[in-house]
C-alpha cells in the first residue's frame, strides 16, 4: 500500500479508483454496448427469422423469451461499464431490469401484429392514436426500467428514461432503414440473418452513442 510521508494510507487508496467520467467513460461505454446490444439482439433476429411462419401461440412467447436474453446480455454489457462510473451499483439489478424491460417492449411491439384481426375495423384516428401510444410506451420501457436502478445513485436520473427513448427511437431508425429495403420473401435463412446482424450492428452502434453521450453529461456533475 502506499503511504504518506507520515506513514498513514495514502488517499488514493483509501479512496479506491476514480469513477470513469468525461472521455474515458464514453470510450468505455460505447465499444462495450455496442457488442452487447450486437450479441444480444442476435437471438431475436435468429428466432425471428426461424418462426416466421409459425403461428402466434409458437413465436410470441420465442420471442418475448429470446428478447428476454437481448436485454440480460445488454444489461450486463452496460453494467460492467456503469458499476466503474457509479459506485455501489448493484449489476444484479441492473441485468434483471434491462431484460424485463425488453421483455415488456418486445411485447408492446408485438400487439400490433397480434392483435390485427381484433383493432382492423377501428377508426383511423384511433388506430394512429394507439399506435402513438404504444411507440411511446415502447421506446420508454427499458429508459424506466434502469431508471429504478439509477435513480438510488444519480441525481436527476430521470433524464436516462428521455435519452434511452431518443437512443432506441435512432437505433430503430437506422436498423428500419438499412434492413427493410434489402429483406425480400423468398430470401435464404442466412441471407435474412446477415442483414438482421448487419443492420443490429449499426443499431447497436446508434444506441450506444446517444446513451454514451448522454450518460456522460448525466455524471458530469455526479459526486463520487
Amino acid at each position: 500500500m502506499t503511504t504518506g510521508t507520515r506513514g498513514l494510507p495514502a488517499l488514493g487508496d483509501a479512496l479506491g479508483p476514480e469513477p470513469l467520467r468525461g472521455r474515458a467513460l464514453f470510450r468505455a461505454w460505447f465499444p462495450v454496448v455496442t457488442a452487447a446490444e450486437m450479441l444480444g439482439f442476435a437471438v431475436p433476429a435468429l428466432v425471428g427469422a426461424l418462426t416466421a411462419a409459425s403461428r402466434a401461440w409458437v413465436s410470441v412467447p420465442a420471442l418475448l423469451l429470446a428478447g428476454a436474453v437481448e436485454g440480460a446480455v445488454l444489461g450486463a454489457g452496460q453494467a460492467a461499464v456503469l458499476s466503474r462510473a457509479v459506485p455501489g451499483l448493484s449489476r444484479r439489478r441492473w441485468v434483471l431490469a434491462t431484460a424485463g424491460g425488453a421483455v415488456v417492449a418486445y411485447a408492446i411491439g408485438l400487439t400490433p401484429s397480434t392483435a390485427a384481426d381484433a383493432i382492423s375495423g377501428w377508426p383511423p384516428l384511433l388506430l394512429a392514436t394507439l399506435g402513438a401510444g404504444l411507440g411511446l410506451a415502447l421506446l420508454a420501457t427499458i429508459g424506466v426500467a434502469q431508471w429504478w436502478v439509477l435513480r438510488r445513485h444519480v441525481p436527476h436520473a430521470y433524464r436516462w428514461i428521455v435519452a434511452t427513448g431518443l437512443a432506441w427511437l435512432a437505433g430503430l431508425a437506422v436498423f428500419l432503414g438499412f434492413a427493410m429495403p434489402l429483406w425480400q420473401p423468398g430470401q435464404p435463412l442466412a441471407l435474412v440473418l446477415a442483414i438482421g446482424v448487419a443492420g443490429g450492428l449499426l443499431m447497436a452502434a446508434a444506441m450506444a452513442a446517444v446513451t454514451g453521450a448522454a450518460l456522460r453529461r448525466l455524471l458530469a456533475g455526479a459526486g463520487r
